[in-house]
């Protein structure tokens, strides 16, 4: 998974709290680098709604695992690949 798009634009975004757009709403994420880099945290609300993404990325276990938090890989994978940072 460390070669696809979604490990390219996860890595790309900067950690912290980011104003992002996804499918017309407005989110407010955050990323947090740590470890080393072998966790990546994604955690995103969106603003005025109840939708909420979330999960764990390690790209250090085999070709890369992520947890998503209660939903689906397909949710956040979906999410990193289609947000744009405002």
């Amino acid at each position: 998974m460390n070669e696809t798009e979604f490990y390219t634009k996860f890595l790309a975004l900067p950690d912290g709290a980011n104003d992002v757009m996804y499918l017309g709403k407005r989110y407010l994420l955050r990323k947090n680098t740590l470890l080393d880099g072998k966790l990546l945290k994604v955690y995103a609300e969106e603003l005025g709604g109840n939708n909420v993404i979330s999960g764990n990325y390690y790209p250090t276990i085999k070709d890369g695992i992520l947890k998503p938090c209660e939903m689906s890989d397909k949710k956040v994978i979906d999410f990193i690949l289609n947000i744009c940072i405002l």
